[in-house]
């Protein structure tokens, strides 16, 4: 199971090209308020991860996820039970 830097490290680099031009990303970056992220962006980015680690993000924790950290920790749990 990769580590949480590992999964942070590919979440930053699959966010990079959907977050508007020179914004910085970081553990604590808002995906909404700080990257301006609208639900096709949101869902464009799931469907990524979902490929390159081949899981399946459930919506419902959807919610529970602001930050890159708030989805890096939701990913690294979804593939702990994998």
């Amino acid at each position: 199971m990769p580590t949480y830097e590992d999964i942070l490290a590919i979440v930053t680099e699959l966010i990079k090209p959907l977050a508007a031009a020179g914004r910085s990303i970081r553990e604590d970056t808002d995906l909404v308020s700080d990257l301006e992220f609208d639900s096709l962006k949101v869902m464009n980015l799931i469907e990524q991860v979902e490929d390159r680690f081949d899981v399946s993000v459930p919506l419902n924790i959807l919610p529970d996820i602001r930050t890159v950290r708030d989805f890096t920790v939701q990913l690294q749990a979804i593939l702990g039970d994998n």
